[in-house]
Parts: C-alpha cells; sequence; structure tokens
C-alpha cells in the first residue's frame, strides 16, 4: 500500500479530525508544477537543463510551501497541547488530580491514558513521515534541495513536529507505563513502541515505525557529557540538565531559566531566546530517575549542595543591596 493512502486511512480513521497534512492537494500543485516545467522545456526547444530547477517557481512558491507551512504550525499546535494535557493529568496527585478529571481536561480511564499516549507518539510520527515525504517529493519534481531547505527554515521556526518536548516526554511516559496491566485496543500496525537504550553506559530514547522510520533521542548532556539529570528541553529541542542549562544561560538555579537575558545562546545550535520557554522533562526525570538509581542519588546530592550554595548567595546579594553595600 502507498504511503499516501496509508496516511489517508490513519487520518480519517481517527476519532475526532485532527489537523493533517494536505497529501493529496500537495501533490497536485507537484504535478501542475512539473507539467509547467515540462511545457517550458518544449518551448525553449531544450535550452532549460533538465537537471537543474528555475530559481524561482511560482506555482510552489505561492502555494505549496505557505500551505505546508501552515498545516504543520495546526499539527505541532494540536499535538503539543494534547500531549500536555494528558500529562497534567498523569503527573498530577491526589485532589489536583481530581479537579483535573472534574473540569473534563481528559475523559476516561487509566488505560485510555496510555492509549492517548500510543496514539499522540503515532500521530507525530506519522505526520513527520508525510512532511518528509513530499518535500522529499519536492525537490524530486523540481532537481533541486529547496523541501530539505524548507526544512531547516520549519526547524528553525520550531514547526517541525519532531523537535516538539513533548514528543519525547510521550515517549517516556509510553515505557513508564507499558508494564501496567489494562486493556488497550490494539495499536495501528505501524507503531512498533518506545524504548529505552543504553550502549556504553550512554542513554537514549528509540522509537520505531513502519517505513524503516527510526527515531532516536540522545540523552547525554552535551554541556558535563553525562546523563541528563533533571532535564529540560529548550525551545530549539535540544535537551540539557538544568543545572548545565541556567550555568549556559547565565543565570542561577534561584532564579531560573525565564530570568535568562533574549540574547543567551543554546550551547549547540547558538539559536538565541530559547531559554524562556524551555519545559521540564517530568516523565522522561521520572523514567531516568527509575533506570539509573544509583547515579540520580549521586546527582541528587550534588544537585541539593549546589541550590543551598546558590540560595545562601543570592540572600546575602540580596541583603548587601538593601543594606546598600
Amino acid at each position: 500500500m502507498k504511503f499516501c493512502k496509508k496516511y489517508q486511512e490513519y487520518m480519517q480513521g481517527q476519532e475526532r479530525k485532527l489537523p493533517g497534512v494536505g497529501f493529496k492537494k500537495l501533490k497536485k500543485i507537484l504535478k501542475m508544477c512539473r507539467k509547467e516545467f515540462q511545457s517550458q522545456k518544449e518551448i525553449n526547444k531544450g535550452v532549460v537543463d533538465t537537471q537543474t530547477c528555475p530559481h524561482q517557481c511560482p506555482v510552489c512558491d505561492g502555494t505549496f510551501f505557505p500551505s505546508l507551512l501552515n498545516e504543520m504550525s495546526a499539527i505541532v499546535g494540536c499535538f503539543n497541547e494534547r500531549a500536555q494535557k494528558l500529562l497534567e493529568l498523569h503527573l498530577a496527585s491526589g485532589f489536583s488530580k481530581c479537579l483535573i478529571w472534574f473540569k473534563g481536561k481528559l475523559h476516561g480511564t487509566h488505560g485510555a491514558l496510555i492509549q492517548e499516549g500510543k496514539d499522540l507518539v503515532t500521530y507525530a510520527l506519522i505526520n513527520a513521515i508525510a512532511i518528509r515525504k513530499i518535500l522529499k517529493k519536492y525537490d524530486k519534481v523540481h532537481y533541486s534541495k529547496q523541501g530539505q531547505a524548507f526544512k531547516s527554515q520549519a526547524q528553525s521556526m520550531h514547526v517541525e513536529i519532531l523537535q516538539s518536548p513533548w514528543l519525547c516526554e510521550l515517549m517516556a511516559f509510553h515505557i513508564n507505563l507499558r508494564d501496567t496491566k489494562v486493556n488497550t485496543r490494539k495499536a495501528p500496525a505501524f507503531f512498533e513502541g518506545c524504548y529505552l537504550k543504553f550502549n556504553d553506559d550512554k542513554p537514549s530514547l528509540s522509537c520505531e515505525l513502519f517505513d524503516s522510520v527510526k527515531l532516536d533521542i540522545d540523552l547525554t548532556c552535551s554541556i558535563c557529557l553525562d546523563t541528563v539529570f533533571d532535564p529540560v528541553s529548550l525551545t530549539c529541542g535540544h535537551i540539557f540538565c538544568y543545572m548545565c542549562a541556567c550555568s549556559a544561560a547565565s543565570v542561577t538555579i534561584v532564579d531560573g531559566l525565564k530570568a535568562a537575558e533574549p540574547k543567551e545562546k543554546c550551547p549547540l545550535c547558538r539559536e538565541a531566546g530559547v531559554y524562556e520557554g524551555a519545559v521540564h522533562l517530568d516523565e522522561l526525570n521520572l523514567l531516568l530517575s527509575r533506570s539509573c538509581q544509583e547515579y540520580w542519588e549521586e546527582r541528587l546530592k550534588m544537585e541539593r549542595v549546589a541550590r543551598v550554595r546558590q540560595a545562601k548567595e543570592h540572600w546575602e546579594s540580596q541583603c548587601r543591596a538593601f543594606m546598600g553595600v
């Protein structure tokens, strides 16, 4: 079965209408573009090089990329909102959880939560594949790499769904609850599940999908070069230890990442303004604390000492400022 048909069946099989990639519509645009390109070749009697693409394509520049960009924004917005609500419910406790249920943010049973998490991961990955395939088709039609360039642009605009910190959180959520014995309906055939792997003591999250697609998220902090502790994802998608991120942003643990200056950049991609919207990865933190208990206890002691020291320094500086010293 071709991917386009498989994708259409998947999207139509959802209980409620969700944003998706207009696969057929975008393929029609590319078909029109190909016809126009071939017609131009015939008019110019072979003057146009068939291995190059015009610098400007009025068909695609005016409709293809703007349409795909809007669809990507809608997909990542829907995914982030639903994932955040699901994880908020799972991590809530006692009265807070009852209050969330009462407000009707998410209905169902414990089994429904697990299935919702699986469905959301599948939704993210199959749409990522759809976007990848349609951009590959664009480059094939145009003999260009503009599709890949657009993908890089989408990443800088934070509308690439594989960048979403909530995808990493949902993968950890799935692993945390994988062994829970509940009755859930069978997941789609192209969802194989998520795993926490260790290669040379270096952890990574892995998720397999049909079409030989595999997603791996490295869980080593590029600053301290150790397993991320109290992990936080910057808006650019890179994951660091919370203490390391605070250090990179030139702020204290007491002040937090929201106090970072807009000019501060990600240590990896050097993108500025990525700290204010950082997301604490609580599900991932829970997963790693269970899987690396000895390491976690040691890091926890170190962080407590650092927090006490920075809190003391912060208090002393506030007192000096108050006294005018």
